[in-house]
């Protein structure tokens, strides 16, 4: 039984995985036994991430630019050509942009949507070959899209696109989930709440006040997030299939 949340052994992939939840994701993977692959897009900060995994375990830098098709296959095709079996992939890199209502522009929606939603889609296509390889039937692979709060409730922000992305996330894994888990592709998400991270730098000077209105009064840290990535990553978690987790220290639940 102890070897239920086992991912020791196995081969991950973490995009977005230089900072922020990312980062807390793949040094739980390494810690755990995992060779972890990070990408991101702004190299000194990868390479830093990965230098200082690597003092934990097995952690290898490929940087990447996920907002377009060509980012996306380029990237896709550095891995297949690295690992024939790909166990574990995480989709994380996102990006956010806020504006009023009436002053939205074009360029904040599409740039969300691409990295948001449009690369999580691709690149698991694309990385499809290799997960397929991994998985069987008693061990299927896994793909953990990582949504947002923002997608299953007002966000009392002006992140239009994000929000919208993220829904989109959420509906996306069920979909994909539903066609790919009979060839052995397992596939979740999590719905994170306030966690410290690039992304919500500008209300961190509110973080004991956003702690405080919690039922769980407290932010989220690596252990929340690490932790339920591993759960969803390992056999305990085998006859789970196309569900959203929910981390947010009791913000949805008290929402109203």
């Amino acid at each position: 039984m102890n070897n239920f949340f086992s991912v020791a052994g196995k081969v991950a992939v973490v995009t977005g995985g230089s900072s922020g939840i990312g980062a807390m994701i793949a040094r739980g993977f390494v810690e755990s036994g995992v060779k972890v692959y990070i990408t991101a897009r702004k190299l000194e900060q990868l390479q830093q991430t990965a230098a200082e995994l690597s003092t934990l375990g097995e952690c290898i830098a490929i940087q990447s630019d996920l907002s377009t098709m060509a980012g996306v296959q380029t990237f896709a095709d550095e891995m297949l050509s690295r690992e024939p079996k790909i166990d574990i992939l995480i989709n994380n890199a996102g990006a956010t942009w806020g504006a009023p209502i009436e002053e939205f522009p074009e360029a904040g929606w599409d740039k969300v949507m691409d990295l948001n939603v449009k690369s999580i889609f691709f690149l698991s296509q694309r990385l499809l070959p290799a997960l397929r390889a991994a998985g069987d039937a008693d061990e299927p692979s896994r793909v953990v899209n990582i949504a947002s709060v923002n997608g299953i409730t007002h966000p009392h922000m002006d992140n239009y696109s994000y929000s919208a992305s993220k829904a989109a996330v959420i509906q996306m894994t069920r979909h994909m989930a539903a066609d790919l888990r009979p060839s052995h592709v397992n596939i979740n998400g999590i719905a994170p709440g306030f966690f410290p991270s690039k992304m919500t730098k500008h209300v961190m000077p509110q973080e004991q006040e956003i702690a405080n209105s919690l039922p769980a009064r407290k932010t989220g840290e690596l252990a929340d997030i690490a932790g339920t990535a591993i759960y969803l990553c390992s056999r305990a978690s085998n006859y789970v299939c196309g569900h959203t987790v929910v981390l947010d220290g009791g913000q949805i639940a008290n929402a109203g």
